[in-house]
């Protein structure tokens, strides 16, 4: 459990960080960008700009994902899978989501 809440707690970090400096809570509402069960952004609607946002903001995820995974001795896939469903749990109404089948749906 203190695991999945460190997870939680980075996550909303990263995001948090990412929003203000990338603007990706504008990304995600415009229906641009969408969380995907594997822990990563995905591009809903792709532009220059969204497929950019969506590769800067993967690549600190990954390094986070690294980072976590190293300190309590688990793959980097559980950390992935993991924070992929707090994002999609955290998703707001109306943002995209990919299912595990692959589709993009509203929330």
């Amino acid at each position: 459990m203190r695991l999945l809440r460190y997870l939680l707690f980075l996550l909303v970090l990263i995001c948090s960080v990412q929003a203000l400096a990338l603007d990706l809570d504008a990304a995600k509402s415009q229906g641009l960008l969408g969380e995907q069960p594997n822990g990563y952004l995905g591009v809903v609607t792709s532009t220059p700009a969204a497929v950019e946002l969506a590769s800067e903001v993967n690549k600190k995820r990954r390094q986070a994902y690294e980072r976590i995974a190293k300190k309590h001795g688990i793959t980097v896939n559980k950390v992935e899978r993991i924070a992929g469903k707090k994002a999609i749990a955290k998703t707001a109404n109306g943002e995209y989501v990919k299912t595990l089948e692959g589709q993009w749906v509203k929330k």
